[in-house]
């Protein structure tokens, strides 16, 4: 019989999901629209015209999936809720949207499933990004409205709800939303992308200090980046300072503020040809660093960088590009190694201390690859060797002394994948979108086991 290899006492099992991916209902109960609503009904920027209208129409069928992650002995579930069906305006609360999570949430705790809440996972309420130049994450009254929302969120879920993300990687929110324009609100001004980044800094810290004011004393407070394992492509000066530059640029730009307080001053000094920081005034970067518990970190690829002139443009900087690192990859083009998770995991843990949960990882297949065969099932063992792997980096990482408390698959069902539309599907659980129905992958029995015995088969 195989050996299995355990993981800690009280280590945490999850999924997580996002409002806009799988709700659908985008115009019922008073929700309004958000940056990615418009967004994606916008001509050729999602791939087939694709928009999560509908999604998985989970807004109608919550109870079905809740049932399913029961189903399959999963005991942590991370969700995150839709601003703009808690508060329309950016402002005013729609007593029909936050009952709906409150259901929601209500509907985990009777199956004796532990919700994650994060408040922004990119869906913005469209209204709060019209009022001009200055509007939406460039201006500084959206860190406010977040901070009444946070607020708000607490006061009402607090009771029930024991942990609290703030922001989902503000990466994403800020480079490809603002310098490269590949997700909403579609901007392509580099200079741009750094005043949203230090916004969203700035809406963290706000929010944590709100949630601090309302919820109990045991609620964990965090937030989730997408950190970055820069590789460089060889030993020269000249790579290993880009691979240094995308590192602040990508990693630094939230970490330090958030955790210490303080901007890197070589990163000040790398970008001033881009931006001169006047953006940052008096009492930000305190307001930007209350503590939190717990640091969630998502994770699918490390990156590898040079200072050379071919390769892949790097959001947010003009001092390097992205290079391949050999071996298999991803239908994402995303190369797999998952030795990079225990080296993020390892140096997080190294320079910043705090107790680590990874609260995204996975991979991808296609519409073609992944669907029912003749005999009902969906085979996808290309995403149960990645996860098995990924798991066993974890493994090696907490080995190392790294304080990993958690794991959190991307993702419970097929959705909408932001500008991959619905043909790239990370679900362990697959959806036909024509019919709704949803048929567990072979990848969610083998998760099941994976919790039920508490760690991975050895071979």
């Amino acid at each position: 019989m195989s050996d299995v290899r355990t993981f800690p006492d009280g280590f945490t099992w999850g999924v997580a999901t996002a409002a806009y991916q799988i709700e659908g209902a985008v115009a019922e109960d008073g929700r309004s629209p958000s940056i990615w609503d418009t967004f994606s009904h916008t001509p050729g920027k999602i791939d087939n015209d694709d928009t999560g209208d509908v999604a998985c129409d989970h807004y109608h069928r919550w109870k079905e999936d809740l049932d399913l992650v029961a189903a399959h002995g999963i005991p942590a579930y991370r969700l995150s809720l839709s601003w703009p069906r808690i508060m329309p305006d950016g402002r005013t609360v729609n007593r029909r949207g936050i009952d709906f999570y409150r259901s929601l949430v209500d509907g985990l705790l009777e199956r004796d499933i532990t919700p994650l809440v994060t408040l922004y996972h990119w869906d913005l309420p469209q209204v709060l990004d019209d009022g001009g130049p200055g509007s939406g994450w460039l201006g500084r009254e959206v860190p406010l409205r977040f901070a009444d929302y946070a607020s708000f969120v607490g006061k009402e879920l607090g009771d029930v709800v024991p942990g609290f993300t703030t922001l989902n990687e503000p990466w994403c929110s800020a480079y490809l939303g603002y310098a490269s324009g590949e997700h909403a609100p579609g901007r392509t001004e580099t200079p741009l992308a750094f005043r949203v980044a230090h916004h969203l800094n700035l809406a963290h810290g706000r929010a944590v200090s709100a949630l601090r004011s309302v919820l109990p004393a045991t609620a964990e407070i965090s937030v989730t980046l997408n950190l970055m394992q820069v590789e460089a492509a060889s030993d020269s000066v000249a790579d290993r300072a880009a691979a240094h530059h995308v590192d602040l640029v990508a990693n630094r730009v939230f970490l330090d503020p958030m955790l210490r307080g303080s901007y890197p001053q070589d990163l000040l000094d790398q970008t001033a040809h881009l931006t001169d920081w006047s953006f940052v005034e008096e009492g930000d970067l305190a307001e930007c660093s209350p503590p939190v518990d717990l640091l969630g970190i998502n994770f699918y690829n490390p990156m590898r960088v040079t200072a050379g002139e071919e390769g892949r443009p790097v959001p947010g900087t003009d001092r390097a590009r992205g290079v391949d690192i050999p071996g298999p990859h991803t239908v994402m083009e995303w190369p797999i190694k998952a030795s990079g998770l225990t080296d993020l995991l390892v140096r997080v843990h190294r320079d910043y201390g705090l107790p680590l949960v990874i609260t995204e990882n996975g991979t991808s297949g296609t519409s073609s690859l992944e669907r029912p065969g003749p005999d009902g099932a969906v085979h996808d063992p290309h995403r149960i060797a990645y996860l098995h792997d990924h798991l066993g980096a974890v493994a090696d990482a907490i080995d190392a002394g790294a304080d990993v408390r958690g794991y959190y698959l991307w993702t419970l069902l097929d959705n909408f994948e932001w500008a991959w539309g619905y043909d790239k599907r990370f679900g362990i659980v697959h959806v036909d979108f024509d019919t709704q129905r949803r048929t567990p992958k072979d990848s969610a029995r083998w998760y099941a086991d994976v919790i039920a015995r508490g760690g991975l088969l050895l071979p």
